[in-house]
């Protein structure tokens, strides 16, 4: 029996919570895992990196028909907070990337991700921001969507340099994306 699943006395998991959170976080993820696995969903894979530990998942993103991830493998990592469903986990990718909305590290930067509640930018309203209803699928999902825009948004890019290359030299854009894209493909099958 791992920590998680240990039931706690004393007064340390209630001066804190996060032991209850954890726990339910668990239950959540042990349920969305039991389900993609069920049901897979076309366009990723998610497994664990390791059967003992629900916070950090494995991704492989299968690059969207008819845009310029065609043909890709890219691989990524989710990793969930002790405080999931509450808070958003981080996804970075492990295969390289170049997109304006991706840190030149590969973590991933779409509004499903960012903390619940306003943006202090004035970016984004509350409601495209994480909400506990949100899954790994709906995630994931969320990231596909934005692989498969022809044209990134550019208004506040995690990746300065992609975007600047997208509005000054889109044909250079894309053939730094496709060769990404093949890389990804030799990558998934060494």
């Amino acid at each position: 029996m791992n920590s998680s699943s240990m039931p706690v006395s004393g007064t340390s998991a209630s001066c804190t919570g996060v032991t209850k959170s954890r726990g339910q976080g668990n239950l959540i993820l042990r349920k969305q895992l039991m389900e993609l696995r069920k049901h897979p969903v076309d366009g990723f894979s998610a497994g664990l990196v390791d059967d003992d530990n629900l916070l950090e998942w494995d991704i492989m993103i299968m690059g969207p028909a008819d845009t310029l991830y065609e043909g890709a493998f890219l691989k990524a990592r989710l990793s969930f907070p002790d405080e999931y469903p509450l808070l958003p986990p981080k996804m970075r990718f492990v295969s390289e990337m170049w997109h304006p909305n991706i840190y030149p590290d590969g973590t991933v930067c779409i509004s499903i991700l960012h903390a619940p509640g306003d943006d202090v930018y004035g970016y984004e309203d509350a409601g495209e921001r994480w909400l506990p209803v949100h899954t790994v699928e709906t995630v994931l999902i969320s990231v596909i969507s934005l692989l498969s825009q022809n044209k990134p948004d550019l208004d506040s890019p995690a990746n300065v340099d992609a975007a600047k290359e997208v509005r000054d030299n889109y044909t250079l854009y894309k053939k730094k994306v496709r060769q990404l894209v093949r890389k990804s493909a030799d990558d998934a099958f060494e």
